[in-house]
Formats: C-alpha cells, structure tokens, sequence
C-alpha cells in the first residue's frame, strides 16, 4: 500500500514495487489522477497488479476504506508506505492555532491512522513492513518549515518507539529521509525560485547542484528502489532506523 502515489516519489515507490513483482494498491485525493497513475504503471511494467482507490490521508473515514478496500482485492498487506503532502511553510509568529492543527491532522495523526489501520492485518499474519517518508527537516531544521520540523520529527519518534512494540510480532518499521529529488513539486520549487532571484532557471538549478555532492538532484526511481528494499525481506534484519538518500547534501553524522 502507497498513501500519495499518483505522482512525484509516492509514484516511483508504487513502479519500483511492481517492477520487483509486488501487488500494489495506491492512493490519491484525485480518483482521476490515481486510475492514471496505474494506468501509467501497467503500461510501464507488463503483468502488475495495481489496485488504485480514491484516498485522503487527513481524513480517518477515507484511510480506513482505503484499507478495506486493499484487503478485499488483494486479500492481505503485507506492506505501508505512509506519505503525503508537507505542511504548509511559515515561521512560529506566522502560525495561528488553526495552522498548528491543520500540521497535526495532515502530518501527524495520517500517519498514525494509516499505521493503526494496517496494524491488525499485520498481527494477524505476524509480518510485514512500514515505511514512514519524511524530510530532511527531522535531522537539520529548516528555517521556514516550522510545521514539518516539528511534526515529521514527531513521526520519526513514532516510528521508533513503535519499533520496539511490534518487533515481537514480526512486524519492522523504518523511515526514508529525501534529500532533492526530480520531481514536479521541485521543478515548481525552482521555476519560483528564478523568478524571485531573478535569474535563469538552469543558474538556479546551478546553485542547488552545488550543495549536493554527487552534483545533480536524484532520480525518483533511484528514492523508490531504496524504498522496496527497506519493505523487503531483503531489510528482514533492519527496524527502528531513518535511512537518508540525498546524494550526500546531509551534513549531520546522526
């Protein structure tokens, strides 16, 4: 299962899952984008099994259906990427209580709804893997993202402590930290970001380069195929652990 896949990293997760064999079932808000998504795939990898269905991850009724859905075509789970968008920028005087909530609900408690959701199919069997992605902000906070500091740190904890809890029942837990990715939302990044310094967007996409080591912005198949190794029994010794891939860019040891 793959919460946000019907395009940018979510969507290369799904592929790479297929590609390696795995029935998948993805989610969007976008009923349209989602059946285009795996149309996308099944053209892309001939022979996969996709199950696409609407999905919402700030609202509980909308994840839970998403499961039962999942189970009722593919008839069990054996894996989670829990993803979705980040919270709107703004620093702490710039956010209101309504800000700090909307954070909370989109950020916070999706991933714990998704998790809670899948839980019980996962105990059941006494296997499967959960794959949190969250952001660069966990290790090295970023100025102008109060919201995603704070929260997708909250899930990394989250992620830990359950670790510890499900192991015993067969069940591993990790996070996926992405660096600059080619993505649409980063294109979009950029193409703002030339208009605001006023300059080219190959100059600003220069400048990015330079802070990466490897010198270029990563594939997303390169983020997916890192991803279905985490959820594969190829990771069956692996739990508890926030994996960056980022080119390098990083700068913190831990």
């Amino acid at each position: 299962m793959v919460a946000a896949s019907s395009r940018g990293l979510g969507f290369a997760i799904a592929r790479e899952a297929a590609l390696e064999g795995a029935v998948v079932s993805i989610g969007s808000r976008s009923h349209r984008n989602i059946r285009e998504a795996a149309d996308r795939i099944r053209e892309e990898v001939p022979g996969a099994t996709v199950f696409p269905y609407p999905l919402d991850v700030a609202d509980a009724d909308s994840i839970e259906q998403w499961v039962k859905n999942t189970l009722k075509d593919a008839g069990t789970i054996d894996g989670l990427v829990v993803n979705g968008g980040g919270p709107p920028p703004g620093t702490f005087d710039q956010i209101d209580d309504s800000g700090w909530l909307l954070g909370f609900e989109n950020t916070l408690m999706s991933a714990v709804r998704l998790i809670r959701e899948v839980l019980p199919e996962m105990r059941r069997k006494k296997s499967g893997s959960i794959l949190t992605i969250t952001s660069s902000s966990v290790k090295e906070p970023i100025d102008n993202l109060l919201l995603s500091n704070v929260f997708r740190s909250g899930v990394t904890s989250l992620v830990k402590s359950l670790s510890f809890q499900v192991a015993g029942a067969g069940i591993r837990i990790n996070n996926l930290i992405p660096g600059s990715f080619d993505t649409d939302r980063l294109r979009q990044l950029d193409l703002h970001h030339s208009g605001e310094w006023r300059i080219g967007l190959e100059n600003v996409q220069k400048i990015n380069f330079g802070k990466i080591p490897m010198g270029r912005y990563g594939d997303p198949a390169e983020f997916g195929k890192a991803a279905v190794f985490l959820l594969s029994e190829a990771a069956s010794y692996v739990t508890g652990e926030s994996f960056v891939i980022d080119g390098g860019r990083m700068r913190s040891p831990w």
